[in-house]
């Protein structure tokens, strides 16, 4: 299938394919974060030195890595600007989550951090979400 034509005021939608690489690549993520969770706050999660924490790495590496390719995709489809809140607020949710996967102090309350905020980051108002951090070059003529 092939793009379809711009809507005014909103970028145009996908090719089919890149919806369904969006649906795999989020559905990895879900999975890495649940893998996080797992290894940081469940049952495992005190006992360090038996491995729930390099469990949690690895669920970080695919947080890590799916959250970068999700990004990319987002950006070239033009639904995300790194300029913009909701830009920034993944870069910042990226860089945490890199720590936790080299294994970084304190990955229990940043775990817990980069939840609340990717939740409320998600659902904030579109004006949020889209509200310039850095300011907008003019366009060139």
């Amino acid at each position: 299938m092939t793009d379809t034509p711009r809507r005014p005021g909103k970028p145009p939608k996908p090719a089919e394919w890149r919806r369904w690489l969006g649906i795999v690549l989020r559905t990895a993520h879900l999975a890495g974060v649940v893998w996080m969770g797992a290894a940081y706050v469940g049952p495992a999660a005190p006992a360090v030195g038996s491995g729930g924490m390099a469990a949690g790495h690895s669920g970080a590496l695919l947080v890590l890595v799916s959250g970068v390719a999700l990004l990319l995709s987002e950006w070239f489809d033009g639904r995300i600007r790194l300029g913009e809140l909701a830009g920034v607020v993944v870069l910042a949710k990226l860089a945490a989550v890199a720590w936790m996967a080299l294994g970084g102090a304190g990955a229990q309350p940043l775990f817990w951090a980069v939840l609340v905020l990717s939740a409320i980051s998600s659902h904030a108002p579109r004006e949020l979400r889209h509200w310039p951090v850095l300011p907008r070059r003019a366009p060139e003529r």
